[in-house]
């Protein structure tokens, strides 16, 4: 049905926050969004890396196990 004018107030009062609160953020600048992107990138390759070591040693292991 309907929505009451309570309800409208809420909504109007949650959205007003809202904006007040994305008046607050600092966006970085460039230089210092592109060396923070070049570290999480660096950081995800050498995570993938050990953890691809770390399955090739483990399968390894179970295969001399196994036989």
């Amino acid at each position: 049905m309907g929505e009451t004018v309570k309800e409208k107030k809420q909504k109007k009062s949650w959205f007003k926050g809202l904006k007040a609160e994305f008046s607050k953020i600092v966006w970085p600048d460039q230089k210092s969004l592109a060396k923070e992107t070049t570290a999480v990138l660096a950081v995800s390759v050498l995570l993938g890396v050990i953890i691809s070591l770390v399955d090739l040693v483990c399968r390894i292991g179970v295969e001399f196990l196994v036989k």
